[in-house]
């Protein structure tokens, strides 16, 4: 295993390493081309397989005034603090990071993961609460 970087201006470096890395075990198992909801089961399972912490589907609702006028649902949030968005894609959209960073924004979370399976390889963007 590589040794990690350690920089102070990384938000969780070593848990982020281990998360991307199981999109990589997922990727290498199973390629490209298969539905987004089956990445997502089979990354769950990589999840489970190194014992990280997760919860699917999570809930955060969007107010205004105390009142919920929006749902959004985070595809897996990982150790109580890294929101994963999994997508399959040959790009990052606008639309996907737009996404993320309302994720981040409404949870008022640190750090969100965007990850894509791509025809060829696995391809992540950190995307920071700023």
């Amino acid at each position: 295993m590589p040794a990690i970087i350690k920089r102070p201006d990384l938000v969780y470096p070593e848990l982020s390493y281990k998360i991307v890395g199981c999109a990589f075990d997922v990727y290498n198992e199973l390629g490209f081309g298969h539905h987004e909801k089956y990445y997502q089961r089979a990354y769950a399972e990589a999840l489970r397989l190194k014992n990280l912490k997760f919860s699917e589907q999570v809930y955060f609702p969007l107010k205004f005034k105390d009142k919920i006028i929006g749902k959004n649902f985070f595809d897996f949030l990982v150790d109580e603090k890294v929101i994963v968005e999994l997508k399959k894609d040959n790009r990052f959209s606008k639309q996907h990071i737009d996404q993320v960073k309302e994720y981040l924004k409404v949870s008022e979370l640190k750090l969100a993961l965007l990850i894509n399976f791509a025809r060829t390889e696995v391809v992540y963007k950190r995307i920071i609460n700023e």
